[in-house]
């Protein structure tokens, strides 16, 4: 009867241990982001330099899951969202105009409406929404003769003003829409983060 027992007790603690084996494995898949891409980032006068705090400037998603936007704003663990920060060195009263954009990556093989992208202001922590969730498709482009000199046809996530020597920090995160619906095989969706900034008129 003890070694029943015995074996019942293994049993159910080797099924337990499969179990979360399982589900440790499922979430991974939910959320695989890398960092990818060179940095863009242009300025049209000597005065100014601005710079990421990140080496590279963009993020993957791979194989992740659905979610509401709810899900999506909190994520919060490092894979799972793009930091950046964007400053500027002011000699003299210039006024910079400058575009955060993003575009995507030509391997991308999800689809652009199946995708959001969320930007917030990370200034002292704060994470202050900037770009509310939007699909990839939704979000405006840039156009020519932009006053920040970006080049047309690019998401545009937020564009603002340097008036003196400051910098600002930014976070992007992206997941899959919850009305979108996955298939089987494996997808991703790559986009590169651009900062560009050009001297306003005088």
């Amino acid at each position: 009867m003890k070694e029943n027992n015995s074996k019942q007790v293994l049993l159910s603690v080797l099924g337990v241990a499969i179990l979360v084996v399982a589900v440790v494995g499922v979430s991974f898949a939910a959320f695989s982001y890398s960092k990818t891409g060179e940095k863009v980032n242009t300025i049209t006068t000597g005065t100014i330099t601005m710079s990421y705090s990140e080496t590279t400037n963009g993020i993957n998603l791979t194989n992740a899951l659905p979610m509401t936007d709810g899900v999506g704003k909190a994520l919060a663990d490092t894979n799972q969202y793009f930091d950046f920060t964007v400053s500027a060195n002011i000699t003299g009263t210039t006024t910079i105009n400058y575009a955060i954009t993003a575009t995507k990556e030509v391997d991308s093989t999800l689809p652009e409406d199946g995708v959001k992208l969320y930007l917030t202001n990370m200034d002292d922590d704060a994470d202050t929404q900037i770009t509310a969730p939007t699909k990839f498709n939704a979000i405006p482009k840039t156009t020519a003769g932009e006053e920040s000199s970006a080049p047309a046809d690019q998401a545009e996530l937020y564009n603002g003003t340097f008036n003196s020597t400051d910098s600002h920090d930014y976070r992007l995160r992206m997941w899959v829409a919850d009305d979108y619906s996955v298939t089987g095989t494996s997808q991703t969706f790559k986009v590169r983060v651009n900062v560009y900034g050009a001297a306003a008129a005088q």
